[in-house]
């Protein structure tokens, strides 16, 4: 069954937690780790292991695709360069590493990392 599998809201309107999504997924691909909470970090990872999968079979149409989901040429063209070499991988793109508690709100901070 697949009750309560959903997104996670993040306490956001819908465009708002897809622009936040959508920017963590941006700098996770161009820096290769990004350091955000917990529930920031098992989102984006989901969308990232999405995208890179689809990355891995170069088309036309997937590269329309990821352009109508991201948004950006640059990121197209980086992404499907970093998918060559999960050729042989099936799934698991990424990694989540516990950080501790950020100081301010003291919330769960993560390092999502791509393996």
């Amino acid at each position: 069954m697949k009750h309560k599998n959903g997104n996670k809201k993040l306490n956001l309107p819908t465009d708002q937690r897809l622009s936040l999504i959508k920017g963590l997924v941006k700098h996770l691909v161009e820096k290769r780790k990004i350091k955000t909470t917990s529930t920031r970090a098992k989102e984006t990872s989901k969308m990232v292991e999405r995208l890179i999968t689809i990355a891995k079979t170069d088309t036309v149409f997937n590269r329309r695709h990821i352009f109508k989901v991201i948004n950006n040429k640059r990121f197209v063209k980086i992404i499907f360069d970093l998918a060559k070499t999960y050729q042989s991988r099936n799934g698991g793109y990424t990694k989540i590493i516990k950080c501790g508690l950020r100081k301010g709100d003291a919330a769960e901070m993560s390092l999502l990392e791509l393996i």
